[in-house]
């Protein structure tokens, strides 16, 4: 059998299919070049995609061979599900693989809010000494609101708890009998505006859909505290990023960490360029070493596992 490897892998995930006597092509170039990938896919009875490879239905039509389909993460909305569903063929993630990475991306986003040593150290260099400038502020007694309260919340969560913060959460497929409520004592709000009217910081964890797609607009941000922070390491499309930098312009909201965007790599008319108050990674924030070795593995096992039962 023949497995197509379109976006960035670890050696490990190849090795793991060739030890298993698959016929491996991996050509991270064709995730982008959708006409190649097109002319094919036909030969092929396994697939496997980051986020940037459009998998829908012409893709899987046009791949009559195809019997699964392997995703390097857990988000999907590159992938039809329904025409996955339709055409038999199997959708596999790597669920929780990252999930360590993804919550100490948002540690970090916390204590670089709190305490900006980058801009110290540039400063120090550049001559001077100035103490009260880079006085920041504690972590401990601050609130983080956490929408989606899936895995990585309670991972995140876990980690806040350590530093003192008061952690509370929104998600209506939650209740106080959960396990992250349980065991983590993170704090249910009932409603969105009860949790952005009460955070210091705000960290998003929910799929890109119809329901979330820029649900962070100009109107929430005017629920929201003034010197209040938004980290999304989620989705692309969830924060409306000119409502953002509006309402940062118009001191509603202090700033952001986005590591997803929109439009990924930032466009050049993105108002992103203009706003620095909101700090931009790309899309690193599963991105680890460890996490992408584990991520890697588990997928090409898994491909393994379902192309031999078959």
């Amino acid at each position: 059998m023949r497995i197509l490897i379109t976006e960035l892998i670890w050696d490990i995930g190849i090795q793991t299919l060739t030890d298993a006597g698959f016929e491996v092509d991996y050509d991270p170039s064709l995730g982008e070049n959708r006409t190649q990938l097109l002319s094919v896919i036909d030969n092929y009875d396994g697939l496997i995609v980051r986020n940037k490879t459009i998998v829908d239905e012409l893709l899987m039509t046009s791949g009559s061979k195809l019997k699964v389909i392997g995703r390097l993460g857990v988000g999907v909305d590159n992938i039809n599900l329904e025409s996955a569903k339709y055409n038999n063929i199997q959708v596999i993630i790597a669920k929780n693989a990252n999930a360590t990475s993804v919550s100490e991306y948002v540690m970090a986003a916390l204590l670089d809010a709190s305490r900006n040593l980058n801009d110290a150290n540039e400063d120090v260099r550049g001559g001077n000494w100035q103490r009260k400038l880079f006085t920041g502020g504690e972590l401990a007694g601050k609130t983080l609101g956490l929408i989606g309260m899936g895995e990585i919340s309670h991972r995140v969560a876990k980690r806040a708890d350590s530093f003192q913060m008061n952690v509370i959460g929104y998600d209506p497929f939650i209740n106080i009998y959960d396990f992250i409520t349980q065991e983590t004592g993170v704090k249910i709000c009932n409603t969105l505006e009860s949790l952005y009217s009460q955070s210091d910081f705000i960290s998003l964890h929910v799929p890109l859909t119809d329901d979330t797609r820029r649900m962070i607009n100009k109107s929430t941000f005017q629920q929201m505290k003034k010197n209040a922070y938004i980290i999304n390491s989620s989705r692309g499309g969830i924060v409306d990023e000119k409502d953002l930098c509006t309402s940062i312009q118009d001191g509603e909201i202090r700033g952001a960490y986005l590591d997803v965007l929109e439009e990924e790599p930032l466009s050049d008319s993105s108002p992103l360029h203009h706003t620095p108050e909101v700090t931009l990674t790309p899309h690193i924030a599963g991105l680890t070493e460890e996490s992408q070795l584990r991520t890697s593995k588990l997928v090409a096992e898994r491909m393994v596992n379902v192309l031999n039962d078959l």
